[in-house]
């Protein structure tokens, strides 16, 4: 079953905590984002560790497993490693698109190895956090911008890419909670 695909703008997490998971980007300290990211790592290695039944389950038809969020965070390490390096290196580059939702078809996320993918989400997360941690002074105020007009500074592209593994992480706690209920011989149905 198909994903929908997500339209929405994020950059507005840059502006007030994400209802949805609570993180709050503006409130950040950038400079702890190599840190954070070292953290959400170990915790996509712990779901990963889970049967794989578990992990390949969606929750709903609409929504990613976890070994899908997984792969499209894995990715997204990838992703936001070169576009920071381009923005430490280039003066103010632009970021050709990344379909995301397209990239999980092409990629056949839901097919991959649980271990494979928490060893090269690992890898992955420990390159872009070494970056964040060598990021200096001025270096905050570099500039790169994506395909749809997006502006970033280092500083807020930090903030931004934060949030992505911590509400990942965070529908994927969502999505066991929703396939252990579905799973109760009373499919999950409030007691009373």
């Amino acid at each position: 079953m198909p994903i929908e695909p997500d339209t929405k703008d994020w950059t507005w997490v840059l502006e007030q905590p994400c209802p949805e998971c609570g993180f709050d980007a503006p409130a950040l300290d950038p400079s702890r984002v190599g840190a954070l990211t070292r953290a959400d790592a170990a915790a996509w290695r712990d779901v990963l560790a889970r049967p794989r039944d578990e992990v390949t389950a969606r929750p709903s038809e609409g929504t990613w497993s976890a070994l899908e969020y997984a792969c499209h965070v894995r990715d997204v390490y990838r992703t936001f490693d070169r576009r920071l390096e381009r923005m430490l290196t280039e003066d103010a580059p632009a970021f050709a698109n990344w379909d995301q939702d397209e990239t999980a078809v092409a990629e056949r996320y839901g097919e991959q190895d649980p271990a494979t993918v928490a060893a090269e989400l690992a890898a992955a997360a420990t390159t872009i956090a070494d970056r964040f941690d060598s990021v200096t002074g001025d270096q905050w105020a570099r500039t790169g911008s994506r395909s749809d007009g997006a502006r970033f500074t280092v500083d807020s592209f930090a903030r931004y890419f934060a949030h992505d593994p911590a509400h990942h992480l965070d529908d994927v706690a969502k999505g066991f909670a929703a396939l252990a209920a579905a799973a109760r011989p009373d499919g999950g149905a409030p007691h009373g």
